[in-house]
């Protein structure tokens, strides 16, 4: 699946590189590059795997896995997938002004599913193993697909979500975030 919403459940990951004395606030409300995501589902249509484009993703705290209260409850949200590590990184490469987009390679059903109300690491471990396997087919089609230059606005996302003044940054701030806005605070 190629997920283009995402549903936080987590507490206390670090989401962000603002702060330290520089506020942004970037706009977020399509989390995917849809050019990215596009170009990911047709490199994994190339590689034969069966993609589902589109869709929410709620990310989870974990380590344990879902109670079947929990499970019953996303899917009552309409959610389509659930995962545990799948959306800090969405928030940093926007910040980052990164395109980003992902591939939810589907272990299991979690426990709503009467077939499957028991979910064991083994099972998990033989579905990531052949995912692999899929996500190298993909990510090899999609390199061959990444234009030279980006036509989306990820590259500028930036431009206009920086609330502090250049001159109010924190010099030790600006050497450390120099990469990500240099471009905006000289």
């Amino acid at each position: 699946m190629i997920p283009d919403q995402f549903l936080d459940r987590t507490r206390g990951r670090i989401s962000t590189f603002f702060g330290e004395g520089i506020v942004a606030h970037i706009p977020f409300a399509h989390p995917v590059c849809d050019a990215l995501a596009g170009m990911a589902g047709d490199a994994s249509d190339a590689a034969g795997a069966r993609t589902h484009r589109g869709g929410t993703y709620v990310c989870m705290e974990g380590p344990q896995f879902s109670t079947l209260a929990e499970s019953r409850l996303y899917r009552s949200w309409g959610m389509d997938v659930i995962g545990m590590t799948n959306l800090q990184e969405a928030k940093l490469a926007r910040e980052a002004e990164i395109c980003y987009a992902t591939l939810a390679l589907v272990t299991d059903y979690d426990c709503w599913h009467p077939d499957h109300d028991h979910v064991t690491v083994e099972m998990i471990v033989q579905n990531l193993l052949r995912n692999a396997e899929t996500a190298q087919r993909v990510v090899r089609a999609l390199v061959e697909r990444l234009p030279a230059d980006r036509a989306c606005g990820c590259a500028t996302a930036l431009e206009s979500a920086i609330i502090t003044r250049p001159d109010a940054v924190p010099p030790e701030t600006k050497r450390k975030l120099a990469p990500i806005v240099g471009k905006y605070l000289d």
